[in-house]
């Protein structure tokens, strides 16, 4: 299935979770902000969010500085 993630198309699997999506890409337990076609994820839910065609997903990594 495909899906749009920060702008490009990525093809994922079925029944593909935020959460499984996060660990294919080495951000799991990273500072990050998740939005899902327009909503804002929380942490606490990405293990139940499952990903559907057309998905929009922007995965935003926080990054601290001074």
């Amino acid at each position: 299935m495909k899906i749009k993630l920060n702008g490009k198309d990525i093809e994922t699997g079925e029944n593909t979770t935020v959460s499984v999506l996060l660990v294919k890409y080495g951000l799991n337990g990273k500072p990050l902000v998740v939005e899902l076609n327009g909503s804002i994820i929380k942490s606490g839910q990405y293990d139940g969010v499952r990903l559907n065609e057309g998905d929009v997903l922007e995965i935003v990594r926080l990054v601290g500085g001074g």
